[in-house]
């Protein structure tokens, strides 16, 4: 006889893990968690969904997060990493990707690997996460429209996102001229500095509030999701998500696009001063977490220099025609950023 789960993700009194449901009965807890949009036509419970693509053309876009590589669930410093987290950081990073294209996100579909350890509560609030993290950052015409479950030795979430154009030419990463102004959108460096934190012998309970907060973008980043259709409205030359750090992805930028992209060392001066004191704590380089640290899912964008860059865009830099690579003041910069396989 199969055990009995009641609504607080229990079994028979005891807390609920994956092992102790049906995939079916998992499936049940999680599609009330999340909400439906416009755009998805026939939802999750079928065998496929069904998705509008108003533009005729459609934006795709995969990312993947697994335990121990993308994400802890314990950190060296305490925290315990919640399913909201996870849920939210994967829905994040993604819709970043379309927001990269100068698109909007119109759906979404969700790979889950679950060890059957995992406990059914943790798993409702990863669905919760991606619902939360599709609200708050005002993705409007996203939801999930379904996915697949599947176990494992670890936690692995894929989550694929569509996009929609809306008429307007998709912004790549290939088109940036000499004398263009390079922009940013979001942060730099700030989730970096979460995961020094999180890496570090420092409790959670002993940071302060603006630690807390750096430790907040790295487990949920804040992509600005209006500033991709923004930018593209305003005639962006070239664009890119910054998932992988600000030098490493400016470089993609200038192999693209054949250019020298050239940081100013005011800029990243500026960006670095409010994590000065964490970088201090940790004996780290705050200039070293914005140039080299990755996913705060910010976006840099190339405009003509005679553009007026759209509200909450900050210069950063210039283009210059030469061999593809960064510098910063015209110095070449050896920091690396984030390689998955190198790392």
């Amino acid at each position: 006889m199969r055990p009995e789960t009641d609504d607080k993700g229990a079994v028979n009194g005891f807390r609920a893990s994956v092992a102790h449901v049906s995939e079916g009965e998992l499936l049940q807890r999680i599609f009330p968690l999340l909400q439906t949009s416009q755009s998805a036509l026939l939802g999750p419970g079928d065998d496929a969904a069904v998705v509008a693509a108003p533009d005729g053309r459609v934006v795709v876009t995969v990312d993947t997060q697994v335990q121990n590589r993308d994400f802890r669930l314990r950190w060296p410093n305490g925290y315990e990493t919640t399913g909201t987290d996870v849920g939210w950081k994967a829905a994040a990073q993604n819709l970043s990707d379309i927001n990269a294209m100068g698109a909007e996100a119109t759906s979404m579909v969700v790979s889950l690997t679950l060890p059957g350890k995992t406990p059914v509560a943790w798993v409702e609030d990863l669905a919760r996460g991606l619902n939360t993290a599709i609200k708050d950052l005002d993705a409007v015409e996203c939801s999930v429209a379904g996915g697949d479950l599947s176990g494992g030795s670890e936690i692995v979430v894929t989550v694929t996102v569509l996009g929609n154009l809306a008429g307007r030419n998709p912004v790549l990463r290939s088109a940036a001229q000499p004398d263009d102004v390079i922009a940013l959108a979001g942060t730099g460096g700030r989730a970096a500095a979460g995961f020094g934190l999180l890496e570090s012998g420092h409790r959670m309970e002993s940071l302060d509030e603006e630690q807390m907060a750096l430790v907040k973008n790295q487990l949920r980043p804040l992509p600005p999701l209006w500033a991709g259709p923004a930018a593209a409205k305003a005639g962006a030359h070239a664009m890119i998500d910054l998932s992988d750090g600000l030098v490493r992805d400016a470089g993609r930028v200038a192999t693209a696009s054949g250019v020298v992209v050239d940081l100013d060392p005011a800029a990243v001066e500026h960006l670095a001063e409010p994590l000065q004191s964490t970088a201090e704590l940790l004996g780290a380089n705050a200039e070293d977490w914005v140039l080299g640290g990755g996913e705060d899912h910010g976006l840099l964008v190339t405009f003509r220099a005679d553009t007026r860059l759209p509200e909450g865009f900050v210069a950063i830099g210039s283009i210059y025609a030469g061999e593809a690579g960064v510098t910063m003041n015209g110095d070449p910069l050896k920091i690396t950023g984030w390689d998955h396989f190198a790392h």
